[in-house]
């Protein structure tokens, strides 16, 4: 099942998740529904369970045509620096200079409950790092400096403007 993906203002996009403690049916379950969702997004690499709306450290991404889960994650090294323009799936439409390490180690647990550590430069360094703030309730935003904040803030209000402006399309069922 597809979850609506949350969007900034929402307040579950600012309140750190909880650890997972078992693995179980239910998280298999929600890992399946994250990957619908995620496929049903414009653009998105991956997603994070607080932006579906729940409180859990898990996050999924696709690339290459491979499927990923990590539970529990946690960066333990990072090394460089890397300045890209970085989206987000819960601020739609708004890319934004970040810089953020090149290079992280991440550990976690993988959907068996085995331990996995994963080396990423890049984009695939940045996509862990994005999805690890969304589990610790930090957004794009709080990554800004407070005159790129107040810049992206404006660009975004604009967005939902013209999203709003724009002719609805009605499902009939």
């Amino acid at each position: 099942m597809a979850y609506e993906i949350r969007t900034y203002g929402d307040p579950v996009l600012k309140t750190p998740a909880a650890a997972v403690i078992e693995i179980d049916g239910k998280v298999a379950r929600l890992v399946d529904d994250m990957f619908e969702t995620l496929y049903t997004s414009d653009n998105g690499l991956g997603l994070a369970a607080p932006q579906i709306g729940v409180q859990k450290q898990i996050f999924v991404w696709e690339v290459d045509d491979e499927q990923m889960v990590i539970i529990n994650p946690e960066i333990v090294e990072s090394s460089g620096e890397w300045v890209y323009d970085e989206g987000c799936l819960s601020i739609p439409g708004l890319y934004v200079e970040i810089i953020r390490p090149n290079e992280v180690l991440m550990r976690g647990r993988t959907l068996d409950g085995n331990e996995i550590e994963i080396e990423a430069k890049e984009l695939m360094g940045r996509l862990f790092q994005h999805e690890l703030d969304h589990l610790n309730g930090v957004l794009m935003f709080d990554r800004m400096t407070p005159e790129q904040r107040k810049g992206a803030l404006a660009d975004y209000r604009r967005i939902l403007e013209e999203q709003s402006a724009k002719p609805r399309r009605l499902r009939l069922r």
